[in-house]
């Protein structure tokens, strides 16, 4: 099939996506991959990163949203195209389509926060705001479509954009070749809609068969499982990995994923969360949850890769600063560097300097101190004290609660 031939419902092939990388050369960023040494060491897996949060716009979608834009027509450029986003490939395709020179329309649901929005303004798109969900945003796109004789750019179920995607494992494949003359014994790809695993498992499946593709999905949201496998599994929730937040597979990725992908596996949250610290604290790297998930995969069965030669997609790093810190300081929490203490102490002159010098006595940093009286179930002479500290890590905390323990006051940690 000729690169121009490609049309958008019609599978693609492992040539549509090598003609794609030839396309998309210079335009996109072609990202560093890098061995992580440090992640290495931790799950005993010999794991390699592709670092796609460093696209401009902080994700692999601009590689699937650009080869579609270069293959429209002349009429198509002229009419221009509409795509219904709430993220990446809403930036994805505002960005490639200014550079094109083509109008592009951009529907986001209402709850989009509006940094988002103003980031896609600010790449030149039309930016309406309809739905309260990403399908009724695609549902109203589509009607704008058909109102104004827009173009519309699919986030994964398109042709073009699943070459686009795929790209991306060629790069793999050179690169880690003429870093050490070897290859993959599997690569670790997320899956939302299907598009980047799609595109992946084309071009590795033509160029490096005995490559193992394994995708990954949070629990809660297991629509390709469940399109291959039948499954009833429920789908929804509130998932750090939002990027892969996807309700329905695609048509034209399910049966690509159903012969070229050897494996699906499900992360829970818990995974992710400590996948994406491991990636800021150990490799310095800001990834979102979605590009977290290889990594989560490997640390849920470390036995599996053991050994192995694995290629990991960070395939985004565009996540809000306020969950990135309330995840920073859980992973802190549960490593005992920082905690909460209520203890428990006599109401009279005294006991909070006798508790503040205990826990100095012991190398502690107090951070924020909260004392109770009236709001407590204890008795009327007695009260509490919320501490937080700043510790060494989880043997140091011990000491510290043993030493206040000792002393005769009572105390519990709180959950996290």
């Amino acid at each position: 099939m000729k690169a121009d031939a490609i049309t958008a419902d019609a599978p693609p092939t492992a040539q549509d996506v090598a003609d794609a990388a030839a396309r998309l050369a210079g335009r996109v960023v072609r990202t560093p991959l890098v061995r992580a040494e440090k992640l290495s060491a931790i799950t005993g897996a010999q794991i390699w990163l592709k670092l796609e949060n460093l696209q401009y716009t902080g994700a692999f979608k601009e590689r699937g949203a650009l080869n579609k834009l270069m293959l429209l027509s002349a009429d198509e450029k002229r009419r221009g195209v509409i795509a219904a986003s709430a993220g990446n490939h809403a930036q994805g395709v505002a960005y490639n389509a200014r550079a094109l020179g083509i109008a592009a329309v951009i529907v986001m649901p209402t709850t989009t926060p509006d940094v988002k929005v103003r980031q896609t303004r600010e790449l030149g798109a039309e930016v309406i705001l309809a739905g309260e969900d990403f399908d009724e945003a695609s549902a109203h796109a589509r009607a704008l479509r058909d109102q104004r004789g827009l173009v519309f750019v699919h986030p994964f179920d398109d042709a073009a954009v699943i070459a686009g995607q795929g790209a991306v494992a060629l790069e793999m494949l050179e690169d880690k070749e003429a870093a050490d003359g070897g290859g993959f014994d599997a690569m670790l790809i997320p899956i939302g809609g299907g598009g980047l695993i799609s595109g992946v498992a084309l071009a590795v499946k033509d160029a490096a068969p005995a490559t193992s593709i394994i995708g990954v999905q949070t629990e809660l949201f297991p629509s390709m499982a469940n399109a291959l496998d039948g499954g009833g599994r429920d789908i929804g929730g509130s998932t750090l990995a939002e990027g892969i937040a996807v309700k329905e597979a695609g048509a034209l990725t399910r049966e690509i994923v159903r012969t070229h992908v050897d494996d699906i596996v499900l992360v829970n949250e818990r995974i992710l969360e400590k996948a994406l610290s491991l990636l800021m604290n150990e490799q310095k790297l800001l990834v979102e949850g979605a590009g977290a998930a290889g990594l989560a995969a490997i640390l849920a069965d470390p036995e599996r890769f053991a050994g192995k030669t694995v290629g990991l997609v960070l395939c985004g790093g565009n996540i809000d600063a306020r969950l990135l810190s309330m995840i920073l300081m859980r992973d802190l929490a549960r490593a005992g560097r920082l905690a909460r203490l209520r203890i428990q102490l006599l109401d009279k002159p005294g006991q909070l300097v006798r508790v503040s010098s205990i826990i100095a006595e012991n190398d502690g940093n107090v951070i924020d101190v909260g004392h109770h009286r009236t709001y407590s179930d204890l008795p009327a002479k007695m009260t509490c004290m919320d501490v937080t500290l700043d510790t060494q890590g989880q043997d140091h905390l011990d000491r510290i609660i043993q030493s206040l323990r000792d002393n005769g006051y009572p105390v519990e940690i709180a959950a996290y």
